[in-house]
């Protein structure tokens, strides 16, 4: 489906209210996602002709897919998931995988549309380029194996020189793995993430784990004094009051989209990366039609196309947390033959397979920036454009330096969890 990005600068805009409408007159053409819900990377675009960003692109789409089938499983509440960190337990485990099995990991990670010799190499310079100190972000991935397996020497060291980790092999005694696995989740996450009291499974093969934090640093931070509670509308019934930080002044980039009926506007954050907000136009749980335009094509042209203006911004603040398993989420992907009869004989001679999926995540923003910033002086305004994420919206955290996606949510409800 051909979407339509309306930019600001050409349009006449009403938005001072949650059912506001927008028209414009300038119209940029975006390619969007083909029958498999995938946009083929655009080879004449520079940017996705470095491996890297070529990588971001392909795993990011897996990311798309695993939020667009555990938001269709949670209609109504709030999703939160960081899916790189997932696509990097995928990716590792694919180096015990026989040919068949790896085949199966590679084609969900959308690795086969791609050509690259060296993915795992590729994947080491993608982890380090979005983990770099200044970005904030943690993120780290495990292998979790069943009590006294002999790991096979050649799956141990691709596994550490690419993804620098070791995989963990169980005790048996519950206790005593739950407390380390805790150990490891704080340590990977500088004590960020509250420690889980979920039991382990007690019939563990193959448990992969994925962890990440993220707190965003504005490039530009708001004034606490202007933080009030202010009106988010979680349906068109239902009204709650939430703390909300306000910027008057505020210098965004934005765009509409008339075929989603969806105001898009982007804020720069601290490290290279930045926020992508899409909000409906009218108050509605169901962001279906937005969930399904979303590829790493897709919104690598909206950063390409929004236009940077003034707005009076309204944020709500938000930390939200996800601890769970996410196990069916993942077999909807075309991955259900992971855990039936998967060939993982790299990692050791005895029969293998997937058992279960977990993921902890958490992600937050407050007033908090680096300063403010000189921004790209926005062009002059006949009127003022108000931007209030206060209604059901959609957030993508992105890497700018490779397009990677780092987090993505579903917000119905800013209090949490």
């Amino acid at each position: 489906m051909m979407k339509t990005l309306m930019a600001f600068l050409w349009a006449v805009a009403f938005m001072g209210s949650s059912s506001s409408q927008n028209t414009a007159g300038a119209e940029e053409p975006l390619p969007g996602p083909d029958a498999t819900g995938a946009t083929a990377v655009e080879e004449e675009d520079p940017f996705f002709k470095v491996p890297v960003n070529k990588l971001a692109a392909a795993v990011s789409n897996f990311g798309y897919d695993l939020y667009r089938q555990k938001s269709s499983e949670s209609p109504t509440a709030n999703v939160l998931l960081s899916p790189l960190s997932v696509a990097t337990a995928l990716s590792a485990l694919s180096l015990g995988a026989e040919q068949r099995t790896e085949s199966t990991i590679h084609r969900a990670l959308y690795y086969d549309l791609i050509t690259n010799p060296d993915i795992h190499s590729t994947y080491k310079e993608l982890l380090a380029s979005v983990t770099a100190s200044q970005k904030n972000l943690k993120s780290a991935s495990r292998i979790v194996l069943e009590k006294k397996l002999r790991i096979k020497s050649g799956f141990f060291t691709l596994l550490e020189k690419s993804y620098g980790t070791k995989p963990r092999i169980l005790t048996g005694n519950n206790r005593i793995d739950l407390q380390e696995m805790n150990n490891w989740v704080q340590a990977q996450t500088k004590g960020k993430i509250a420690r889980s009291s979920r039991d382990l499974p007690s019939d563990i093969s193959i448990l992969l784990f994925s962890v990440a934090h993220f707190k965003g640093q504005w490039v530009t931070k708001f004034d606490s004094r202007k933080t009030s509670l202010q009106d988010f509308q979680l349906d068109e019934d239902r009204t709650i009051r939430v703390p909300m930080m306000s910027d008057p002044k505020a210098t965004l980039r934005y765009g509409f989209d008339s075929d989603l009926n969806c105001k898009i506007a982007q804020l720069p954050l601290s490290g290279s990366m930045s926020i992508i907000f899409f909000l409906p136009v009218r108050v509605t749980q169901n962001l279906t039609l937005i969930e399904e335009s979303l590829t790493s094509e897709f919104v690598h042209d909206i950063d390409r196309e929004l236009k940077t203006i003034q707005a009076v911004l309204t944020v709500p603040k938000i930390k939200l947390t996800h601890d769970g398993e996410i196990t069916e989420t993942v077999k909807q992907l075309k991955l259900q033959s992971l855990f039936d009869a998967p060939d993982f004989s790299k990692i050791t001679g005895k029969p293998l397979k997937l058992t279960q999926v977990e993921h902890r995540a958490a992600f937050e923003w407050n007033e908090d920036g680096t300063g403010m910033a000189p921004s790209p002086q926005p062009a002059r305004l006949t009127f003022s454009l108000d931007y209030h994420l206060n209604k059901p919206f959609i957030f993508v955290l992105r890497d700018t330096d490779t397009g990677a996606l780092l987090f993505i949510g579903k917000i119905l409800d800013p209090r949490g969890p």
